[in-house]
């Protein structure tokens, strides 16, 4: 998933994977989701983001790491 996030006009994408879409379906004033023909949800789109969710959260994030892995790797 991949967050974008233009200040200036106020509005936030998430592209949730790289299928284009072919079409949108407004959920409610400024927030439309992306799909596909075949009913793959590829982005949300919401306008006046800031009004409707707090930017600092959904811009900050965390990365968690399977241990195993590192382990396996580092071995």
């Amino acid at each position: 998933m991949k967050v974008h996030y233009d200040e200036e006009i106020d509005a936030l994408y998430l592209k949730l994977g790289d299928l284009e879409p072919d079409g949108v379906i407004e959920i409610e004033e400024g927030v439309n989701i992306d799909t596909t023909n075949d009913g793959k949800l590829t982005g949300i789109e919401i306008l006046n983001a800031s009004k409707k969710i707090d930017i600092n959260t959904i811009l900050s994030y965390t990365i968690e790491l399977d241990q195993g892995i590192l382990k396996n790797k580092i071995a």
